[in-house]
């Protein structure tokens, strides 16, 4: 007989129809009734053994853990909260679970020792609620672009360029690293190396991206990007995904309109396709705030942040009016910031841009040109000569979500630019020839995935929002 998935045998009117299931056993109780769950769903489907119906020696297998099939037949349930069960007439062992050594019990286990067990830790319903929940706004963000006419592009995962100019980047070289070549100078010679020169793992498809756009149009980017920052917070990643979009034809105007779009398309998305996870993640999440001290409790629980940005306009505000504001709020009048805003030209914190849309506007931010020494070389540059293009989407409990720019179309301005940060004109040599050959004002910006899914979860590290996480001394699974 042909298996049914969970979620659908929980949408079923019971008629007595015959029924098969598959998946792990979450509890067995009193030796008969079987809690079910296969993953398609949070909600686990009730399987009762009938008294005596059973061989003793399949009962004593079925574990916690445990993979099993049952057939029978589905019927109402008389159960709080499931409206259906299925009355079990056959039984199978799938996969036996050793129970004792078995790590996943019937009780909650912290996210710290989850991370330990990531080949697992996708079998709890947090777990399993995130991850189905990261699908989702993947197959969203596809949706969303292909919508609107965009195209998709693989730009590469190895490169021989900088995109931010940062330096923190992973090598990619095929050299014997106990014995390289070396030039005259003792320098490593990348001559004979796979690609014939020194590369890395990219840091973001945005340069590439450009040059599809100014001869498609409208393309995005989708795919894993990586930095080897030694950072060890809740916030960063070493390898994680970007989305990155970049339109021929967009000014900066444009840029933050399609900004806005995406994200309130893709919340709407989740509160619509989502609905049984993200209502267990929101009882989650206020368990986990009524655990915190009064003053740093948040003032929204997951689905009210939700609803908070496809509710609201997204404010526009220049950087020189948020530092003013910044400048004269309490916060920082009373020295509670632990980076006090003092002058024009300072890099924005978290607790500052987490102020501006929690505190002071209540709704999500978009702040826009930013002085031109904190931001990329590619930025156009505005005609104060301080301040370029740029802009961020600002989000309660998150802070930076989306960081873009309208791109420098410029060749004599952004040569000069990237003379001034000494960047390696031989190695962007084909980004500059861009504005040779039919440049064009356009725009792009990157939004990182799994800052989204931090903020469509509700999780609090980034670590537990993607399913193998890679982050400074550790590359396990």
């Amino acid at each position: 007989m042909q298996r049914t998935k969970v979620i659908d045998l929980l949408r079923l009117t019971p008629t007595g129809q015959t029924v098969k299931a598959m998946g792990w056993v979450r509890t067995f109780r009193n030796t008969q009734f079987i809690s079910l769950n296969d993953g398609s769903t949070i909600l686990n489907i009730q399987a009762v053994v009938e008294l005596n119906s059973q061989p003793e020696e399949i009962l004593r297998r079925i574990t916690t853990g445990a993979c099993i099939a049952v057939e029978g037949e589905l019927i109402p349930s008389p159960a709080k909260g499931q409206t259906v069960e299925i009355k079990v007439k056959g039984l199978e062992i799938l996969g036996d679970c050793d129970a004792e050594k078995y790590p996943l019990q019937p009780k909650k286990h912290s996210l710290e020792f989850l991370r330990e067990i990531a080949h697992l830790r996708s079998r709890t319903n947090t777990f399993g609620a995130v991850m189905r929940i990261r699908h989702a706004m993947a197959f969203a963000i596809h949706q969303f672009f292909n919508e609107r006419g965009f195209v998709y592009m693989h730009t590469p995962i190895i490169t021989g360029s900088d995109a931010e100019g940062a330096g923190a980047m992973f090598r990619v070289t095929t050299l014997d690293l106990n014995n390289p070549p070396r030039d005259e100078q003792g320098h490593i010679s990348h001559k004979d190396d796979f690609f014939g020169k020194e590369t890395n793992l990219t840091v973001s498809g945005q340069l590439e991206g450009e040059t599809y756009a100014l001869a498609l149009g409208e393309i995005y980017t989708f795919g894993p990007t990586f930095r080897a920052e030694n950072s060890n917070t809740t916030r960063h990643l070493a390898e994680f995904w970007m989305i990155e979009p970049e339109m021929a034809f967009y000014d900066l105007n444009d840029n933050m309109r399609l900004a806005t779009d995406l994200l309130q398309y893709l919340v709407r998305y989740a509160l619509t396709h989502c609905k049984d996870d993200l209502e267990f993640l929101d009882k989650r999440a206020a368990e986990e705030e009524a655990s915190k001290p009064q003053d740093q409790r948040s003032e929204l629980g997951l689905l009210q942040r939700l609803q908070f940005v496809t509710e609201n306009e997204f404010q526009r505000l220049s950087y020189t009016e948020a530092i003013d504001i910044l400048r004269n709020s309490n916060p920082n009048k009373k020295k509670k910031f632990q980076y006090l805003v003092e002058e024009w030209g300072v890099d924005l914190q978290s607790e500052h841009e987490r102020y501006l849309v929690e505190k002071h506007f209540k709704k999500p931010v978009i702040l826009y040109d930013y002085p031109a020494a904190i931001k990329a070389f590619y930025m156009r540059q505005n005609e104060d000569g301080k301040t370029v293009r740029a802009m961020d989407v600002l989000f309660p409990g998150i802070g930076e979500i989306i960081g873009g720019s309208q791109r420098e179309e410029r060749y004599d301005k952004l040569l000069k630019r990237v003379q001034e940060l000494n960047l390696p004109e031989k190695d962007l040599w084909w980004y500059l020839e861009l504005r040779k050959f039919g440049s064009a004002p356009h725009s792009g910006f990157g939004l990182g995935f799994e800052r989204l899914m931090l903020f469509v979860t509700g999780m609090t590290n980034i670590r537990d929002v993607i399913p193998f996480p890679r982050f400074p001394g550790n590359a396990e699974f």
